[in-house]
């Protein structure tokens, strides 16, 4: 054994001594370097794809104002709450993630805050996998709107690509685990390849018709009926699915060595990058828009019919949107994966029906296969909503980051609660005055995003186009008490000791 192998077999030794610390045995592989771990980050932001994939959110609600500013308001505050919990990651690196924090901060409180936080978390993840299935669905659909003009597609359509992407995605996470390190590098380079290319190509096709300055920054829509101010801050929802569910680090961090000091650095930096590229690739897309109404109105979808606009020519803006369509397929495995991870940390502590069936780890694969299966399963389930209700898209995009914003309110609050004394001597440790103001943001912003992205996307509102958001949190809330009071009440006592510290 060399000194380089050595060094890693010390460290990944000093790593499992942590976390049977917490209570864990060390069952998956530490196979993930801080590279291959910040490409599933970042392949699970993807901001500048899902950003300019979910244009259709913003532009009738505070059109290019609510793109740009929206997005840096959301960058801003989700940096905040990424710094606040990477504290908590770098204090305790365990896949449970929130609701281990929240045991932990506050014991007098567990199982019943614990308990919350992780159904909150599990539910927002599997959300998010939908999300994900459901944008590729759309951009595939817009690819065959602009080939074939009179083709009216059904949403069962639609539903039967949705469903293919999830199987694809199981498929994948399930026999090519001991690769996916390997493929997440290269989805990171893909993707801020990706990136430069097609905002260096729409530039240089579009060139010099572009749209003022004044329309990129300063153009007002409101095709909404709600109040001008609701309406903008509904289309906050766009900027918040761009930089949402930097936690996928968290739930894998049990995958990486030096969790406490890779695992913060790789939280707040994805965000960092995400909304940087986000922006960049936003500002690019609305110069070049053209007549803003036509993108609102198309069939194509307005992603693509900014590329068909911009290059002139279908090919041409087909083959720019394979780009952030591969980048989409990289998120809805790596999104996939990390919810794996989160169910299964879960049903470790037996936070879930059948939890040591969906806590046991395949031993020929490696991975939580059950947990995974589940995961699609569901995945399947959610995307149903979408057949029965033209506003499901909203819907299901703000169950995903309501969820997800919710699980990073609780170990934050708690935090404040007990007035920031709650986590011991950690790698990554911010500033106690500093902490204070990143933690008010933070919590401000999710206490209002939380109430708004549960508004329906138009204020008339009918059967088919109310925000179903609410009702999939109604299904998760009855699932959920009635796991407590058939198990959970009696069996449910936060993160469980596997081990002995």
């Amino acid at each position: 054994m060399d000194t380089k192998d050595e060094k890693r077999f010390e460290e990944v030794a000093e790593d499992d001594v942590q976390l049977a610390q917490m209570g864990h045995r060390p069952e998956l592989k530490r196979n993930f370097s801080t590279l291959s771990m910040l490409g599933l980050a970042f392949a699970v932001l993807n901001s500048w794809t899902a950003l300019s994939a979910s244009l259709s959110i913003s532009l009738t609600s505070g059109g290019s104002t609510s793109v740009i500013w929206g997005l840096i308001t959301a960058g801003t505050c989700n940096l905040c709450i990424a710094a606040s919990l990477a504290e908590f990651l770098s204090a305790y690196p365990t896949a449970g993630g929130q609701y281990h924090w929240v045991a932990v901060s506050w014991p007098e409180w567990v199982p019943i805050l614990s308990w919350v936080t992780g159904w909150v978390n599990v539910a927002g993840w599997v959300a998010l996998v939908a999300t994900n299935c459901l944008l590729s669905a759309q951009l595939i659909a817009g690819i065959v709107s602009s080939v074939y003009p009179g083709f009216v597609w059904q949403r069962w359509q639609q539903f039967l690509i949705y469903v293919g992407y999830t199987l694809l995605a199981f498929v994948i996470n399930a026999f090519m685990n001991s690769i996916l390190p390997i493929i997440y590098r290269g989805a990171l380079t893909w993707s801020l390849g990706g990136f430069v290319l097609v905002s260096i190509t729409l530039l240089a096709c579009a060139s010099p018709d572009y749209n003022s300055a004044y329309f990129v920054f300063c153009e007002f829509v409101n095709n909404t009926g709600w109040p001008d101010g609701v309406a903008w801050m509904l289309g906050l929802l766009q900027g918040g699915l761009g930089v949402t569910a930097f936690d996928a680090v968290v739930h894998m961090i049990e995958e990486i060595p030096q969790p406490s000091i890779r695992g913060p650095k790789i939280m707040v930096g994805c965000v960092g990058i995400g909304t940087f590229t986000g922006s960049v690739f936003l500002i690019v897309l609305l110069f070049v828009a053209g007549n803003i109404k036509d993108v609102i109105d198309s069939e194509a979808g307005p992603l693509l019919q900014i590329l068909l606009h911009a290059t002139k020519n279908t090919a041409g803006g087909i083959c720019l949107l394979m780009l952030p369509l591969v980048c989409l397929a990289f998120a809805t495995l790596s999104v996939m994966t990390t919810s794996s991870r989160m169910i299964f940390a879960f049903a470790r502590d037996g936070g879930l029906p059948a939890s040591r069936f969906f806590a046991h780890v395949h031993p020929k694969l490696g991975l939580p296969l059950n947990a995974l299966g589940l995961s699609s399963v569901v995945v399947v389930i959610f995307g149903l909503i979408y057949l029965g209700s033209t506003s499901a898209f909203n819907a299901i995009i703000s169950s995903s980051v309501v969820a997800l914003d919710l699980s990073y309110a609780m170990p934050i609050a708690v935090n404040c609660l007990r007035g920031r004394k709650t986590l011991p001597d950690r790698k990554w440790k911010v500033p106690n005055m500093v902490g204070w103001v990143i933690d008010i943001i933070s919590l401000s912003y999710i206490a209002l995003t939380t109430v708004l992205f549960l508004f329906p996307p138009s204020r008339v509102v009918t059967g088919s186009s109310m925000n179903y958001c609410v009702v999939a949190f109604g299904i998760i809330l009855i699932v959920s008490v009635v796991q407590w009071i058939v198990d959970g009440r009696k069996n449910f006592t936060g993160p469980r000791m596997d081990v002995d510290a």
